[in-house]
């Protein structure tokens, strides 16, 4: 049983039904969204239902827009945990900062939520043949859910994608076709072949279900607070589906009755400034992000000159208070390496531009020192290797140990 009405355009507002496969409004050309009869979701789906639910993505399946069970596509997409960072937090003077470790789940990073709902829903369509643009994690776990399901997949990358995407990409059954450009070129391509190759295009966006998949981070990490949101999210954004997600999910909990006074988070929404067409167009005040030039950043998830939801990121932003900020691209190491030693957490570097941020308006008084601060932790840093130092000492069994070498002294 699916709760799913029918679909609307974010933009204009035109209708499409539902149980049918979609890509953009045919009108306007903007994404999609999925709408449910949250009337009924109320009358039937109680919070204390959850209890003796699995603890994973597909608990929330009344907010979700699978019709048929046997359609699920899944690789065991366990809640992830959030964790308190108190030796940090001293040091920031932040008396309540927590991570949301999203490389707990498949392949590695928050992408399997978007790809699991996508797949699920394409397999529910009887679609056969896949595609999308990458320049980072994205590739991998289309195409590990793609094959879970028995579907052909193509994945279009920049060259200059992180190498250990582009074989798990290929391991996973992939065909892989590097582009010498950006992910938006990627995505032109990807669009150019759909009438030619009949693949569907999962592009960020381009279809409505990945931003469902990601709604599940806000829906969990609402039932993990005790339906009590923190005060700040700081979530690093590219094509931004994750940040329009929660923002969703929150409204959907509030006109169910599970979000008890109704008040919401600020939405930091993070950048290098190396890509930040985002936060440009936030500080203009603009509607619409122009196409950021001379895009380059390691933080390859945010590597994204253009993206197609780039109003809906600005809105959720703009109404939750918040803010869209750039952190300098140079601060990425001091914080992956400053977070895996204070903490033992090995985060991606997207997450570090968001500590960059979080510096930044700690400093400017925008962040207060009591206010509750979830930061998101969206992929592994081991996925780039080329960011870690290799400093290791070598012993040689033949000689006798010199221990103030080995332990640095």
């Amino acid at each position: 049983m699916s709760f799913v009405t029918h679909l609307e355009c974010a933009n204009c507002g035109r209708h499409y039904p539902a149980g049918q496969p979609h890509n953009l409004c045919t009108d306007c050309q903007r994404p999609l969204w999925v709408r449910y009869d949250l009337d009924r979701v109320r009358e039937v789906f109680p919070r204390e239902a959850l209890a003796n639910r699995p603890a994973d993505l597909w608990r929330y399946r009344e907010l979700l827009p699978y019709a048929d069970p046997e359609n699920v596509v899944s690789l065991g997409e366990t809640m992830t945990p959030i964790l308190l960072a108190q030796r940090l937090g001293a040091e920031l003077g932040l008396d309540n900062l927590v991570f949301k470790d999203e490389s707990r789940l498949p392949t590695g990073s928050f992408k399997a939520r978007g790809m699991a709902m996508a797949i699920t829903m394409a397999n529910e369509f009887g679609i056969q043949r896949v595609a999308c643009p990458t320049a980072g994690n994205a590739g991998g776990a289309m195409a590990a859910y793609a094959s879970r399901a028995g579907m052909e997949s193509y994945v279009f990358m920049p060259d200059d994608t992180p190498v250990i995407n582009i074989k798990e990409t290929h391991l996973a059954g992939a065909s892989v076709i590097r582009v010498n450009g950006l992910i938006n070129d990627c995505g032109r391509l990807v669009g150019e072949g759909c009438q030619s190759m009949g693949w569907f295009d999962l592009s960020t966006l381009k279809e409505p279900y990945r931003i469902e998949g990601k709604k599940t981070m806000g829906l969990e990490l609402a039932e993990q607070l005790d339906w009590e949101l923190p005060d700040i999210i700081l979530y690093p954004t590219g094509g931004g589906t994750g940040l329009i997600g929660m923002w969703k999910a929150f409204t959907e909990l509030e006109a169910i009755g599970w979000l008890p006074g109704g008040k919401r988070p600020r939405m930091i929404s993070c950048q290098s400034d190396g890509c930040a067409p985002i936060a440009t167009a936030f500080e203009a005040g603009e509607k619409h992000a122009p196409p950021f030039e001379n895009a380059h950043t390691v933080a390859s998830g945010l590597r994204v000159p253009v993206a197609v939801g780039d109003f809906m990121i600005l809105d959720a932003v703009r109404e939750s208070g918040g803010c869209a900020v750039t952190a300098p691209e140079s601060c990425i190491e001091a914080w992956m390496k400053r977070l895996a030693r204070l903490e033992g957490l090995a985060v991606c570097p997207e997450t570090a531009i968001c500590m960059g941020v979080l510096d930044q308006l700690l400093a400017n008084g925008t962040i207060r020192t009591s206010d509750r601060v979830l930061v998101f932790n969206t992929g592994g840093a081991m996925k780039y290797p080329d960011l870690i130092e290799e400093p290791t000492r070598h012993h040689d069994l033949g000689l006798p140990p010199d221990w103030k070498t080995l332990s640095g002294g």
